[in-house]
């Protein structure tokens, strides 16, 4: 009987063993079909946007375009790369394009989307940047105002609000 006990044992932690390592398994695979998913969605609306910004009068400069930008960090240089959807002209301005699909992406509410969108208004020097949302079929023209003279005196901010 004590050696039946230990193969149940041995069989019980083979089990469990294998169990965990199919849940791994699963676990991986379903995570890359994820991002497959997500990178073919993201790749058609690329697409979509490139057609949807050359009817709408842009002149595709570059895709995928890259630059490198410094930040300082208490005086000293950070080089990062940035790597924006696209590069457009139109009437004499040079704006940067970024392609967003899904809800919650082409969204200004989207804090990660609006920071994006002003790191590369700054980062390329462009005179404005285009949020392009090809599921939506919208182009938006996005400013961000540099100055305080630039702020709507209606809207009340957190810096107006006195003690």
């Amino acid at each position: 009987m004590n050696h039946l006990g230990a193969a149940l044992a041995i069989a019980v932690l083979a089990g469990a063993l294998l169990a965990l390592v199919l849940a791994r398994l699963l676990r991986a695979w379903r995570g890359s079909w994820r991002a497959r998913r997500r990178a073919a969605r993201a790749g058609a609306g690329e697409d979509a946007a490139a057609a949807m910004l050359r009817r709408a009068g842009f002149r595709i400069v570059a895709q995928q375009a890259r630059t490198w930008w410094a930040p300082r960090i208490d005086g000293e240089p950070h080089r990062t790369e940035l790597r924006a959807d696209y590069l457009v002209e139109a009437g004499g301005e040079l704006l940067v394009a970024e392609v967003k699909t899904g809800d919650a992406a082409p969204s200004l509410a989207t804090a990660a989307t609006r920071r994006q969108l002003l790191e590369y208004h700054v980062a390329f020097e462009a005179d404005a940047v285009l949020l392009v949302c090809p599921e939506r079929g919208a182009i938006h023209r996005i400013e961000f105002p540099l100055a305080a003279r630039d702020r709507d005196p209606e809207d009340e901010t957190a810096a107006d609000a006195g003690p």
